[in-house]
C-alpha cells in the first residue's frame, strides 16, 4: 500500500477582498476541503490522489490542471458532460470577515458514485483514505459513495481519517449525525472542532465515547486556541503559532494536511500536532485556501523571527 486517497468535490473559487456587490477585480482559483488536503500533502512530499467529478467545462479543466501542477494524482477524476463544475465565492464585507456563497446544487461533484470509489481503492490501494462530512451532504449518491468507500477501506486494512467539516447550508446537524455516525465504525482518526463533537457522539464526554467506539485518535481543533489530540489514556495540546492572520479560510484543511503528513512519516502524536499547527500558520498568513501551504523544505521557515531576511 502506498499513498493517500482523498474523495470529494473541488470547485472553482472567486475571491474579492472587498464586498462583492461593489464589483472590481476577483481572483480565480480552486477550492475544496479534500483537494486542499491533497495539495497540502503533495507539497509535503507525499503521494496523494484526489477522486472526484468535475464538469466537462473550462472550470473543470482548471481544477484538473491545478491539481496536476501541484503534484496530485488525477487519474481518478471523472468529467461529466451532463453537469457543471460548482463554484464558491468569497468576499470580505469587513476586515478579517469572510462571506461565502456556494453555487453547487446539482453540480458534477454531486454525481460521485460508490462504484468509482471502490474501483479506485481496488486499483491503487492507499495507506490512508481521507474523507470529510462535506461530500456525503451533496447527494444521496455521494453519501453512499463515502459510506461504501469507508467500509471497503476498513475491510482492506486501510486507515481512514474523517474531518467532520459540518456545513449548515448543505445539511442539518441531525442529518449529518445520522450519516457520520454510520461511518464511524470505519474511522481511525477524527478531526473536529469543539462544536462538532456532538454530531458524532451526543453525550457529556463525546471524545471518550469516540475512543470507546474504536477511533484511535480524536483531534479537536480550536483555531487560535490550538488543538488537542486525544488517544486512550492521553491528551496532548498544541498551541497555535503566533502569526499575523491575513485570511483564516482553509486553515483547518492545512492543519489536517500537516497532521496527516507527520502521521505518514511515523512521527509521534506531539509532532503530528506541531506539523499541523505549522501548516495552519502558513495558510492563514496569505489569501487563499491552499496557495500559501508549505513545502517540506519550507516547514522550518516559521522558526525564524518575524521580519527575518534570509540572505
Amino acid at each position: 500500500m502506498t499513498g493517500v486517497l482523498t474523495i470529494g468535490e473541488a470547485m472553482v473559487s472567486l475571491r474579492t477582498r472587498t464586498p462583492m456587490a461593489l464589483g472590481g477585480t476577483a481572483q480565480l482559483s480552486v477550492a475544496g476541503s479534500e483537494s486542499n488536503v491533497a495539495i497540502g500533502l503533495a507539497r509535503l512530499g507525499h503521494d496523494v490522489a484526489w477522486l472526484g467529478v468535475v464538469g466537462e467545462d473550462e472550470p473543470g479543466h482548471l481544477i484538473r490542471r491545478t491539481l496536476r501542477a501541484e503534484g496530485v494524482d488525477t487519474r481518478f477524476v471523472r468529467s461529466a458532460k451532463e453537469s457543471f463544475t460548482g463554484f464558491i465565492a468569497f468576499d470580505q464585507p469587513a476586515h478579517d470577515i469572510t462571506r461565502v456563497s456556494y453555487h453547487r446544487k446539482g453540480s458534477a461533484g454531486s454525481l460521485l458514485t460508490a462504484e468509482e470509489c471502490l474501483a479506485a481503492l481496488e486499483t491503487a490501494p492507499p495507506s490512508l483514505l481521507h474523507l470529510t462530512g462535506i461530500t456525503p451532504a451533496l447527494s444521496p449518491a455521494a453519501r453512499e459513495a463515502v459510506l461504501s468507500a469507508g467500509r471497503a477501506a476498513r475491510a482492506a486494512g486501510v486507515r481512514v481519517s474523517l474531518d467532520v467539516n459540518h456545513r449548515g447550508r448543505l445539511w442539518s446537524r441531525p442529518a449529518a449525525a445520522e450519516v457520520l455516525r454510520a461511518l464511524l465504525p470505519s474511522v481511525d482518526i477524527v478531526f473536529a472542532s469543539r462544536d462538532e463533537l456532538d454530531i458524532l457522539a451526543p453525550t457529556p464526554d463525546p471524545v471518550a465515547d469516540l475512543l470507546t467506539l474504536g477511533v484511535t485518535e480524536v483531534v479537536v481543533t480550536a483555531g487560535a486556541d490550538g488543538a488537542d489530540c486525544h488517544t486512550p489514556g492521553r491528551v496532548l495540546h498544541q498551541a497555535a503559532l503566533p502569526v499575523t492572520v491575513v485570511d483564516s479560510i482553509g486553515a483547518g484543511d492545512a492543519f489536517v494536511s500537516g497532521y496527516l503528513s507527520a502521521l505518514l512519516d511515523g512521527e509521534p502524536h506531539g509532532d503530528r500536532l506541531r506539523r499541523g499547527a505549522v501548516a495552519g500558520a502558513f495558510c492563514v498568513g496569505a489569501h487563499g485556501d491552499w496557495e500559501a501551504l508549505p513545502t517540506r523544505q519550507g516547514l522550518e521557515l516559521l522558526s525564524h523571527a518575524e521580519g527575518t531576511a534570509l540572505r
